[in-house]
């Protein structure tokens, strides 16, 4: 499945992979922020998000999925960067095929197997119930209030708000698509195989789950210590732009300069 995407710039190809309850969109800020840097930015929806439908009874493999438009891009070696779900399948990327992935920025990570907090349940219990009472806007208002802070703007709530819906929208018509096999596995085993570098972050004001998570994820990764960004929850790129591209561009030009990243991408002959 080729993915949709959209992009800026010229350069070392950066991949971004958008959160469950958001989409491609939620990168808008970064593009040009990050092209005006001097990176090739490319922006991707995951299957079941945004603009990639999901035909009835497809099995998704969304790490595969990436790779492969990826290539029909011409990107052929890269930096992903990934929140929350986004981290997820660029770890399962990078586990597929690491010697295409350059480095590796994970920001409100947390494996599937770790309890869940008090909180997180909590917001889960609230969409899952406004959905079973038919009530889509209430749903809407519970996710944008477990995934943005306190002191997110007013566009940065209604920016969340509109992705959710349209989640949501196609949650309720098709239901989750249904996965393949997980590349990591049980535990922590493949990711302890990758030699990548790699930057792990949560926002100041995520649930401490994701702290917890990206607190091991640092340590199966061997990466530096979890770095907190400021001013954000959960969705802490869509939340701070700038501070993520400072951090994310900073991550880059510490990296090994590489040459080989990107060839002429193919050209679609699909009517």
């Amino acid at each position: 499945m080729l993915l949709p995407s959209d992009e800026s710039g010229r350069g070392r190809p950066v991949v971004l992979l958008h959160a469950r309850p958001t989409d491609r969109t939620m990168w808008g800020a970064h593009l040009p922020l990050l092209a005006d840097a001097g990176v090739r930015a490319i922006a991707l929806d995951l299957p079941g998000h945004g603009d990639a439908v999901v035909p009835e009874g497809r099995e998704v493999a969304p790490w595969t999925d990436v790779l492969d438009t990826l290539d029909h891009l011409g990107a052929d070696r890269f930096v992903l960067a990934g929140n929350s779900l986004g981290a997820l399948v660029a770890l399962q990327a990078a586990v597929t095929a690491p010697e295409r992935i350059e480095g590796l920025v994970l920001v409100g990570y947390r494996p599937h197997d770790q309890l869940a907090s008090p909180r997180l349940r909590a917001a889960w219990d609230a969409e899952r119930t406004a959905l079973a009472a038919g009530d889509l806007d209430a749903a809407v208002a519970a996710g944008v209030e477990a995934w943005t802070s306190a002191g997110a703007t007013d566009e940065v709530r209604a920016h969340a708000a509109r992705m959710l819906r349209g989640r949501l929208i196609e949650q309720l018509a098709h239901g989750e698509p249904t996965l393949a096999a997980d590349p990591l596995g049980e535990g922590t085993a493949a990711l302890r195989t990758l030699s990548v570098p790699a930057l792990v972050g949560v926002g100041e004001h995520d649930m401490p789950d994701f702290f917890e998570g990206g607190e091991g994820l640092a340590r199966d990764l061997d990466a530096e210590q979890t770095v907190v960004i400021p001013g954000a929850g959960h969705l802490a790129p869509l939340e701070q732009p700038s501070a993520f591209c400072t951090l994310l561009l900073d991550f880059i030009r510490r990296l090994p300069h590489s040459t080989c990243h990107s060839r002429p991408a193919r050209i679609s002959r699909e009517a």
